[in-house]
């Protein structure tokens, strides 16, 4: 329960922070929902058209336990999409692209987002920024492990020119010491819309690892299901029920699963950044 703790030492401060998550989250769901339907609908199977759910509209889409585990803990899932498989044109292939239309759809918006922060990154500071120390560069900006993504992610707006800066502020628990990142940006403005993308690239990210665990009812599942046991698995409902229990009762108690998936999500988003600025030749 972290974000209460933060609310309870920072009120004003979490407000300003869920104002940035509500809409990245509410975004990430939606189009990931509607991500499964459209791609049903194209394998043959109009449900979800039917009932409404090819739509932009976030109410359609979210779960409220979801969504409140999305915001509490970084992990969550929306309201499935409805399907018949009976409709499908290939039974095991359509379930199985349906299943990650939604994963793909995260991981899409995911590598959009990182680049256009790298983009933002390049164009929005003075020339002088990059040469201000060793941890001003494009890796500690947009990795999660980054000093800088942190301080653009929290809003605490320092700029950490190197380790010395990191030990200054972990041993006085102040920013004040260092100069600001908006003393370098062109238009201060800049700096909420990175922080924007920095909620948007972490929440897509997570949402895409956390549902392809295989666990009923996540997405996982669906693909292990078909390609492993050729579909022949069939899960009650109350079973599936249970399965998300115990889930809910694993992350909410334990930290197993959420320890693994931020492990995953780190590994991923590290080699991505890594990756793509190799690509652009970006130091």
């Amino acid at each position: 329960m972290g974000i209460l703790t933060q609310f309870q030492n920072d009120p004003a401060g979490t407000l300003i922070l869920l104002l940035y998550r509500a809409p990245a989250i509410l975004i990430a769901l939606t189009l990931h929902e509607l991500a499964h339907g459209y791609v049903a609908l194209k394998c043959g199977d109009p449900t979800a058209q039917m009932l409404g759910r090819l739509t932009f509209n976030p109410l359609k889409h979210l779960d409220p336990v979801g969504t409140v585990f999305m915001f509490l803990f970084g992990f969550g899932w929306a309201r499935p999409v409805p399907v018949n498989p009976r409709n499908y044109k290939r039974f095991r292939r359509d379930d199985i692209l349906v299943s990650l239309a939604g994963v793909a759809m995260n991981l899409l918006l995911f590598l959009t987002a990182t680049l256009l922060s790298a983009a933002i990154l390049r164009l929005a500071f003075v020339p002088e920024m990059w040469q201000q120390g060793e941890l001003v560069n494009y890796h500690d900006f947009l990795r999660f492990d980054g000093w800088n993504f942190y301080s653009v992610l929290s809003g605490e707006n320092a700029l950490y020119r190197n380790y010395t800066d990191v030990w200054i502020v972990t041993m006085r628990e102040s920013a004040g010491v260092l100069p600001a990142l908006t003393d370098y940006m062109k238009a201060p403005w800049i700096l909420y819309l990175l922080r924007f993308l920095t909620f948007f690239v972490q929440i897509n990210l997570s949402l895409a690892i956390f549902n392809l665990l295989p666990i009923p009812p996540l997405d996982g599942y669906h693909v292990v299901n078909d390609i492993f046991l050729r579909g022949k698995l069939h899960i009650p409902a109350k079973a599936i029920n249970l399965a998300m229990m115990v889930l809910l009762f694993l992350f909410m108690f334990t930290n197993i699963f959420s320890k693994a998936i931020s492990k995953a999500v780190y590994f991923v988003q590290g080699g991505v950044v890594n990756g793509l600025l190799a690509i652009f030749g970006l130091r």
